[in-house]
């Protein structure tokens, strides 16, 4: 039996949708506000995610982002999303990004029976909160970015301490770059 994850970018500040400003969220274009460092050891991560993963599961929406994106981009990473099974959940066949299927919410958890490994799914808020309700997620992984809005480039914070607490509960502190 295979296992869904979340895999999640947010900002501090909550915001998830429009990364890379071209839907024009008035919070949107945050991901390229990140430092280069930052945006390094994200594409590491998440090339090594895509490396452990089945399938990914989407919602009609962000499988159209994705592809627009990522259908002719170069490189490893590129290639291992190009080559992964998509599952899809819409109503109707969306534009093609290798291979696709279009499955209905009813029919996911069948996938986590049938795929031996991890299902992830990306971006699909919409998705992701149909899941959650019918208690279908294994597993959240959430990249935390330290953007506020429009002023992150203005005060770009770094990560000075990470501790967990509890069952379930994270403490991060995120300083200012320009402080001890």
């Amino acid at each position: 039996m295979g296992h869904i994850i979340v895999s999640e970018n947010i900002t501090l500040d909550g915001v998830e949708q429009d990364p890379t400003g071209d839907e024009g969220h008035a919070a949107g274009g945050w991901f390229g506000r990140a430092g280069e460092a930052d945006r390094v050891a994200f594409a590491e991560s998440a090339a090594k995610e895509a490396d452990n993963t089945e399938a990914l599961l989407l919602g009609r929406r962000s499988y159209a982002w994705f592809a627009e994106r990522w259908a002719q981009r170069p490189g490893a990473w590129a290639d291992r999303l190009r080559a992964l099974p998509k599952y899809v959940v819409a109503s109707s066949r969306p534009e093609g990004w290798g291979d696709t299927t279009v499955v209905t919410l009813d029919e996911v958890a069948g996938l986590r029976d049938r795929i031996g490994g991890d299902l992830v799914v990306y971006a699909s808020a919409q998705l992701v909160r149909a899941l959650l309700e019918r208690d279908l997620v294994d597993e959240y992984r959430l990249a935390v970015h330290p953007l506020f809005g429009a002023v992150a480039a203005a005060r770009p914070l770094l990560l000075a301490e990470a501790r967990g607490a509890g069952e379930g509960l994270t403490f991060l502190t995120f300083r200012r770059a320009d402080q001890p």
